[in-house]
């Protein structure tokens, strides 16, 4: 069985979150996301302390597509430098897992 990543990244609206999703999951490269939001975020940016408002996308994919999602959401997310970070999936039950790796595989029947 593959490895496995929760992929992250955030927009400023709940509409492109979901066109976001859509496009990496409509593509196979993850098995579904999920959209939170919206949340605080607290950050330093370009110089500037700031606080505002995003929607988090967590993304369930396989570990040896993550390069493959990181380069999509960098050539499709609105900002020039966003979020893109990956966490592994230590653990989780066998079903799932073998859910995610067959929705993200290419011409899956799932």
């Amino acid at each position: 069985m593959a490895d496995f990543l929760q992929v992250s990244t955030a927009t400023e609206t709940r509409e492109a979150a979901v066109k976001l999703a859509q496009s990496v999951v409509s593509t196979r490269l993850a098995a579904g996301a999920q959209i939170v939001g919206p949340v605080v975020s607290v950050f330093w940016h370009q110089g500037e302390f700031g606080t505002g408002e995003e929607w988090q996308l967590l993304f369930k994919a396989r570990a040896d597509r993550y390069d493959e999602i990181e380069a999509h959401l960098l050539e499709h997310h609105p900002w020039k430098n966003p979020e893109v970070s990956a966490v592994p999936i230590v653990a989780g039950s066998a079903a799932y897992l073998r859910w995610v790796e067959s929705a993200t595989t290419p011409d899956s029947a799932d």
